[in-house]
């Protein structure tokens, strides 16, 4: 976090940032920037905010609710700290084709719980045309693309954390530099839905002053289930009463990890030792024995990570060879499931203009 000198420092630079969004935006809203459809139908998950509101589960949510009606559905994301550009197709249906690292983790993560053809493209009107002529699809789900307008979507999703919404005008609600917001609460008019995701807290009223930018809005609401522990290694389940009372070291890389501690506090883990990581952490060989040597400093029975950081610290299998390591699995909730389920059916209703490939 940016000291509070620093913050009052590169103040001036939020005027410059908010000039430039908004001329971008007016562009896109008159016309004179495009927005480009592609031949299937596009749902987009995205948010105002930098990290931790909840994106990935929320794409395997929808992903899988399109499966379950029976939709050809891919994934399409822009592969966030991959070490690999242009477009890959890191999953075909059944295996993967690309590895973590020149995936990004949250795709290859959304990839492998709902076992659909999945990419990631910066360009993503490109990336999405090639995903759906290949596989034939009839819909795509596209990762963290609230602000990526040069593709039209037929149902803008937009999701935040409860816990960012409910202190209304703290210094985190600034835009970049400064705070933590991509674009203002009032960009929220772009999106057709809102979901508000409490992750493992209570259910808490959301400000007025911040509940005027959702109006004419459908507004959702969810929570995280956490349902057990997974051995990273062999995928083997545990009930998470297996792990109470127990001695671990946390291992955590994700944004605003409260939430995870949280819940395995209140299931009665202990989660006095930990390490914490940048959102997205790439792990090499020294910050694996980093892990290691902490884990025998602590006399700790194992090593409990998150599911995104899982599908990292897996490719370190030989080097924890003689650690046990688990990660907790969580699910995404919503209270609304009939009435998010009916909203999706509804986009399949819609009619839409199909381009041939020749207009890419």
């Amino acid at each position: 976090m940016l000291g509070t000198t620093i913050k009052i420092l590169i103040s001036p630079f939020v005027v410059v940032y908010s000039f430039a969004i908004k001329t971008r935006n007016l562009f896109f809203d008159k016309g004179w920037l495009k927005s480009h459809e592609v031949n299937a139908k596009v749902i987009s998950v995205g948010n105002l905010v930098m990290g931790g509101a909840g994106k990935t589960p929320t794409v395997i949510y929808i992903t899988n609710k399109l499966k379950e009606m029976n939709k050809k559905v891919g994934i399409l994301s822009r592969g966030y700290k991959r070490n690999t550009k242009g477009y890959q197709l890191i999953y075909d249906g059944k295996n993967f084709l690309k590895s973590v690292n020149e995936s990004g983790d949250e795709i290859y993560f959304a990839a492998d719980e709902c076992g659909v053809p999945a990419a990631v493209s910066e360009k993503r009107v490109e990336g999405a045309q090639r995903l759906i002529n290949k596989f034939d699809l009839d819909c795509l789900v596209l990762d963290d693309a609230f602000q990526h307008r040069w593709i039209k979507r037929d149902l803008n999703i937009l999701i935040f954390e409860q816990k960012f919404l409910i202190v209304a005008g703290r210094m985190e609600q600034k835009l970049l530099p400064v705070g933590s917001m991509r674009e203002p609460f009032s960009a929220s008019q772009r999106a057709d839905a809102i979901i508000v995701n409490r992750k493992f807290s209570a259910k808490e009223e959301i400000p007025s002053k911040i509940l005027k930018h959702f109006e004419g809005k459908k507004i959702f609401h969810a929570y995280y289930k956490a349902t057990g522990f997974y051995d990273v290694k062999d995928h083997k389940f545990y009930e998470i009463d297996e792990f109470k009372g127990q001695k671990s070291l946390v291992v955590c890389g994700i944004a605003r990890p409260f939430s995870f501690y949280n819940v395995l506090k209140k299931n009665g883990i202990d989660v006095t030792n930990r390490m914490n990581f940048i959102d997205h952490k790439s792990y090499d060989l020294k910050e694996i024995q980093s892990i290691r040597k902490a884990f025998y400093d602590t006399n700790s029975y194992s090593v409990i990570t998150t599911q995104k950081d899982a599908v990292k610290l897996n490719t370190f299998s030989n080097e924890f060879d003689d650690i046990d390591i688990y990660y907790l699995k969580i699910e995404l909730v919503i209270e609304e499931e009939k009435e998010i389920s009916e909203m999706l059916n509804n986009t399949f209703e819609k009619k839409k203009s199909i381009k041939s490939k020749e207009d890419y």
